[in-house]
């Protein structure tokens, strides 16, 4: 070491104590240089840094561009590289403040705006912070969840596929580092936007709006939120769910016998929790029970059609709204040791008795009449 070298480290050591950063040690600097495939760090008392290549990426989103004067901090990967420079990396450093931010925003529960990258049955693929995340399918808000009424996987996927490339808005649910692991949700995001919408609904409302979709459990309806107290319009759709058994007053095994998506329709606010409303289009129609005692009356002989066989029993009707149970108790009853399937066939009309009437729970119970068979239903149905 030459007499001028030495001089100048005693006085560097004489005025402070120099502490050596160790190897993935995070040091600061000052960019003083930037080409198109390196950049020079001024680390202060450790000399100059260089930082090479796809190293030289920063910023949370792993893609801005290093500028002289800027201060940046990056891991140190060598003191010495094959070059015999200092040698530290950006994006390393950088990946552990993508890591820190990730966790403040799911703390917060900051929105944010992201671009769909890929798709697959599962759900989205989406980058934050220049990290890989997985939104699955349940947490898309409802108009980009895929409602296939028949549950085709491929249909789902195409639908999804046609997701890629749109910026949409979603919040973190899980921020795993050490598995590099997060997942992300839209309907979360949109929550926090429909919370606000919602607080004008009250239960008793009536809506009218179109269905935007029909599953096994009942019809999604999409109808505009309401007018704010200074009488401006959102100018948003919210959406809620009419259960299969708030569609009518009627037995439903399919609620795509009463309602098809694109059907314009009128119901009524029975819930609200959270950001879910429940809808009933039933409750905007008269009850038939209410007048049930005006056509029927215990002990008497009715006839009516079967509408279906379980193992409780058959469900009978005996006119297009008021339906029976015919107990399979009250069955072998009448037919001791016979199954019920081998002497009644849905869609046909026997005689019953009926055994009770209780309005207020929409419950009728009947029993047989032996030999009771009167015909076969051909779309024509006894008007009482």
């Amino acid at each position: 070491m030459s007499t001028a070298k030495k001089q100048d480290l005693e006085t560097l050591l004489s005025e402070d104590t120099v502490i050596i950063p160790a190897i993935g040690d995070v040091v600061t600097g000052t960019v003083i240089h930037v080409s198109s495939n390196h950049a020079l760090v001024d680390l202060g008392p450790l000399g100059t840094g260089v930082v090479l290549g796809k190293e030289m990426k920063s910023g949370l989103g792993g893609n801005a561009k290093l500028r002289v004067g800027e201060e940046v901090s990056g891991t140190l990967m060598s003191f010495e590289n094959e070059d015999g420079d200092i040698e530290i990396s950006i994006r390393e450093a950088s990946y552990e403040k993508s890591w820190e931010d990730l966790i403040d925003k799911l703390e917060n529960k900051i929105v944010i705006e992201t671009k769909v990258l890929d798709a697959n049955k599962g759900g989205l693929m989406v980058e934050l912070n220049g990290i890989m995340g997985f939104l699955p399918v349940s947490q898309l808000a409802n108009e980009h969840y895929p409602r296939v009424e028949d549950g085709d996987k491929n249909k789902i996927l195409e639908l999804l596929r046609a997701l890629i490339g749109q910026t949409i808005s979603v919040r973190l649910l899980d921020v795993d580092r050490e598995n590099e692991k997060l997942i992300v949700s839209e309907k979360a995001a949109q929550s926090e936007r429909d919370r606000e919408l919602i607080n004008r609904l009250r239960v008793g409302d009536e809506i009218e709006g179109e269905v935007s979709g029909v599953v096994d459990f009942g019809a999604f309806v999409k109808f505009d939120a309401p007018i704010s107290e200074d009488g401006k319009k959102a100018g948003q759709k919210l959406e809620g769910l009419v259960h299969i058994s708030e569609l009518a007053w009627q037995l439903i095994d399919d609620p795509r016998e009463i309602v098809k998506t694109g059907d314009q329709v009128r119901a009524k606010i029975i819930g609200i929790e959270e950001t879910r409303i429940s809808l009933s289009m039933k409750a905007l129609k008269e009850d038939p029970w209410t007048k049930v005692a005006e056509r029927y009356a215990v002990n008497q002989t009715v006839t009516g059609k079967i509408d279906k066989i379980n193992h409780f029993g058959a469900f009978v009707y005996l006119d297009k709204d008021i339906h029976g149970l015919a107990h399979v108790s009250e069955f072998h009853d009448v037919y001791p040791g016979r199954k019920m399937e081998d002497v009644f066939r849905v869609g046909e009309t026997y005689d019953w008795k009926i055994l009770s009437i209780e309005p207020r729970a929409h419950r009728m119970g009947l029993l047989p009449i032996k030999e009771g068979k009167r015909k076969k239903d051909s779309g024509e149905q006894d008007e009482k």
